[in-house]
């Protein structure tokens, strides 16, 4: 199964410094002719702020505006602009000083293609307080992507939360703070992050894309993290509910909760009732986990549905021994149904033998006789309540009573939570006619 990573759209120098121009400050000197902006400014720049540099600052900004000019003209020329642009960071001293050395900073950066030199404009500017305050949270986000291109995580947790923080969220903002999260190994804040970015697209309308699941579920999968797992399981399969996709669902949830086999003959139950078998390990999990010599009936049907997908051949030795095996048992295993039941309705029965008997009725897919000795089960004492729950819910499922099924799923608990919860969902688009 392949498990995207988040997919971010590239940030070019150029467009950073158009919208960095696009503040449109105006800075005056006290001394000698204005101070132009680094480039012309943007037709919709934000309202202008006003930007005064000190007397001692005016002479040095003069000079690196003159030596960037000229890198721009002549690019050869650009490490003595560079010389230029250090010594006038050395000399702001108040915020103007320092609005102004980080547009200088931004717009040689983006001459020399430099994103380390924008960065450090980015930040003296908003530092210095004087970008508008509407413009600071997309400063904020150009801040922490460069910081996380340059892996340096922290500060790009601290930028880009600022900029969420504060409403913005274009860019993807939100699904990159997490995964500043991600890369920097703290996965469980990351996973959180972006179930928040999942859930902010959710309110405004506008659905998460697929890959934000599937990296939630993969970030999950790999840090062994079972309810951080089901709930992108849950969200991704909700969302776009593809064969893919609950293949993707399943095995992750399979996988990292570690589930015995009566657990995973449920799951591999929902693999085979969504048609989402990726691989022939599929079959033969479901079919070691059914057991040929418990259930034959359901060991034959699995073995034929993988033997037509062409994911499992008739002989391969754990196959044809299975095959075997279940041939072998079939007939008394089906003329035992009757007095399995007699015995699960008997006034002595215990919720192990009516559980048991609603097990074999199930694998046959006898829906109606299965629900009603579930339902007996349940109301007897010692009952495996969550096992007996999932199969019941199961059981209403296969026959067609998908909002019985899902109120059943919602009273399991324990480790099948997970694997009742995305039984659930397939229930609900059942009863919509999207399964």
């Amino acid at each position: 199964m392949k498990l995207e990573v988040l997919k971010r759209r590239a940030l070019s120098a150029r467009p950073l410094l158009g919208a960095t121009v696009a503040l449109g400050a105006a800075v005056a000197l006290n001394a000698g002719p204005a101070l132009a902006a680094p480039a012309k400014p943007a037709p919709a720049a934000a309202a202008a702020t006003k930007v005064v540099p000190s007397k001692g600052f005016a002479p040095t900004a003069l000079a690196a505006q003159k030596a960037i000019n000229d890198a721009k003209a002549n690019p050869a020329v650009a490490p003595a602009a560079r010389q230029a642009l250090d010594a006038a960071f050395a000399a702001a001293t108040t915020p103007d000083d320092k609005f102004i050395a980080g547009q200088f900073a931004v717009a040689l950066g983006g001459e020399m293609k430099d994103s380390a030199l924008q960065r450090r404009g980015l930040a003296s500017m908003l530092e210095s307080g004087k970008v508008p305050a509407a413009e600071a949270p997309k400063y904020n986000f150009y801040l922490g992507s460069m910081a996380y291109d340059a892996k340096d995580y922290g500060a790009a947790r601290a930028a880009l939360q600022a900029a969420v923080q504060a409403g913005y969220h274009d860019n993807d903002a939100d699904a990159l703070l997490a995964e500043a999260y991600m890369q920097d190994n703290q996965t469980a804040q990351g996973l959180s992050m972006l179930q928040q970015a999942i859930s902010q697209r959710a309110a405004a309308g506008n659905p998460a894309p697929q890959s934000w699941y599937r990296r939630g579920l993969g970030a999950a999968y790999k840090a062994k993290l079972l309810p951080q797992a089901a709930g992108f399981s849950i969200g991704l399969v909700k969302a776009y509910p593809t064969a893919e996709n609950w293949a993707g669902a399943i095995t992750v949830v399979r996988e990292v909760a570690h589930y015995p086999a009566q657990e995973e003959l449920d799951l591999m139950r929902l693999m085979d009732r969504t048609n989402s078998y990726a691989e022939g390990r599929d079959y033969v999990e479901y079919i070691q986990s059914a057991d040929a010599r418990r259930l034959p009936g359901e060991v034959l049907t699995v073995i034929n549905k993988g033997i037509a997908s062409g994911k499992i051949t008739a002989n391969d030795p754990f196959v044809a021994e299975a095959r075997g095996i279940a041939n072998g048992r079939i007939a008394a295993d089906k003329a035992s149904l009757p007095g399995l039941e007699r015995d699960a309705r008997g006034a002595s029965a215990t919720a192990a033998t009516a559980s048991a008997a609603g097990d074999a009725f199930l694998s046959y897919g006898d829906t109606a006789r299965a629900i009603e000795l579930y339902t007996l089960a349940l109301g007897k004492p010692g009952v495996d309540r969550d096992r007996v729950l999932t199969r019941l819910g199961i059981a209403q499922v296969d026959k067609g009573d998908y909002a019985g099924a899902q109120a059943t799923f919602a009273k399991v608990g324990g480790p099948r939570k997970p694997m009742a919860d995305l039984w659930a969902i397939y229930a609900q688009q059942k009863a919509g006619g999207h399964a």
